[in-house]
């Protein structure tokens, strides 16, 4: 038996601010004011539901009509996300996420706006839908922040939010690293959104990790490096996993990190805490020689009450 839904109304007014001050992709219902049952995002006109529980089909029909009835919303896509959906993703993704809306009209891609940034989103093309909203204050700081004139890392790039920000924030060349040309090409598109030139050579398809030694051999340094890689992930070099690897990947970071540079380092692990996480990046730092020093500490915006997830640390490196 599922609880009784929360006052969806209520919740989204709770963000109104959030569209007066240009953005208009966000989360309307997080886990922890739904009983941990379902998070509700929106983006433009379409609503992405969350399933975290296992609901019978009249419930789960009975929860997007209710997203449906929001002010604004034209269709609805589903995403259920049991504990194993990210080994089931290969094998049930239609199952996972159904292409097509379970309520309203389809939206098969919208245009949606971040502090007036826009950025193409696909509501039912997979789990992941072209923009993580958590990392929404972490995106406004690189664009605050990005070193004016200066050289942009940003790794693990998926659809380049990070590099466009860097790149609207006025460094001078952003590097865009990212095993898929699929999520390099989208990243493309939303640069193209923003009338900023987006040529190949500065989205690089490819192993993280390789790339990060290709380009210290090659002693390329940039200001801010921005580490922002998955909790898990299998790749031709193995399982990574962030609480025991994200250590190495810092110090490869650190070598292409220039003298008095900047390295953003975010992980997305619930079980990883702030204390280990800060670890973990000073091992790095230390195996690379590297002095650095902790600075301003980032999270999850207030459209994610009570999240702990997020963890992201500012660093500044001798």
């Amino acid at each position: 038996m599922t609880p009784p839904l929360p006052d969806l109304p209520a919740l989204l007014a709770r963000r109104a601010h959030l569209s007066a001050e240009g953005t208009t992709a966000f989360r309307a219902a997080h886990t922890t004011e739904t009983g941990g049952v379902f998070a509700l995002d929106l983006l433009g006109d379409a609503a992405v539901l969350s399933l975290y529980a296992d609901l019978t089909a009249e419930e789960e029909a009975r929860l997007a009509a209710a997203c449906g009835a929001l002010p604004g919303v034209a269709g609805v896509y589903l995403k259920r996300r049991p504990v194993e959906a990210r080994h089931a993703a290969n094998v049930a993704r239609e199952w996972l996420s159904p292409p097509e809306p379970v309520w309203g009209e389809a939206r098969p891609e919208v245009v949606a706006l971040e502090r007036g940034v826009p950025f193409l989103l696909r509501p039912g093309a997979d789990l992941s839908t072209g923009l993580f909203t958590d990392a929404r204050l972490l995106r406004g700081w690189v664009r605050d922040h990005a070193p004016v004139g200066g050289r942009v890392l940003n790794t693990f790039a998926y659809t380049c939010g990070f590099g466009l920000n860097a790149a609207l924030g006025g460094a001078e060349v952003v590097k865009n690293v990212d095993l898929s040309r699929k999520a390099l090409a989208w990243g493309q598109e939303n640069y193209a959104l923003s009338g900023l030139p987006a040529p190949d050579p500065d989205f690089l398809y490819g192993d993280v990790f390789e790339w990060l030694r290709r380009l210290a051999k090659r002693e390329d340094a940039f200001d801010l490096v921005i580490l922002d890689p998955p909790s898990f992930a299998r790749g031709k070099s193995g399982v990574w996993r962030a609480e025991r690897d994200y250590g190495t990947l810092v110090t490869l970071a650190a070598a292409v990190t220039a003298p008095g540079g900047r390295l953003l380092a975010v992980t997305n692990h619930a079980g990883v805490t702030a204390r280990t996480f800060e670890r973990l990046v000073t091992a790095g730092l230390a195996e690379a020689g590297r002095p650095g020093r902790p600075g301003a500490g980032l999270g999850a915006g207030e459209d994610y009450p009570g999240a702990t997830h997020l963890k992201a640390q500012v660093w500044a490196l001798g």
